[in-house]
């Protein structure tokens, strides 16, 4: 058995056991399926890109490589992104320009 505790400032009409559970799990759905896919598949904790608007640029790009691998059906992004790094024809072919 586990006890968790956690706070909001959602009134009691509005923040009962499932509500906040259905939140909480919301949150780490986004965690699980968007940071941590960023993270372990390009790396980008190891980043060296820092100055100006570059690191949300980049980010930028990951979610939308991360999106549009998953609207084509892969089930592995990291493997989806191997394979398409290893042809130029193959990603251009997923975006349609080949």
């Amino acid at each position: 058995m586990e006890t968790v505790y956690g706070l909001t400032s959602l009134p009691p009409h509005r923040g009962s056991p499932a509500q906040v559970l259905a939140y909480n799990r919301g949150h780490w759905e986004i965690e699980n399926r968007l940071h941590h896919v960023r993270d372990m598949t390009y790396d980008e904790d190891r980043s060296q890109v820092r100055k100006g608007r570059r690191p949300h640029v980049m980010a930028t790009v990951r979610n939308v490589a991360i999106s549009l691998l998953r609207l084509a059906g892969a089930d592995s992004i990291a493997v989806a992104t191997r394979y398409l790094g290893r042809q130029v024809e193959r990603p251009l072919r997923l975006l349609g320009l080949a």
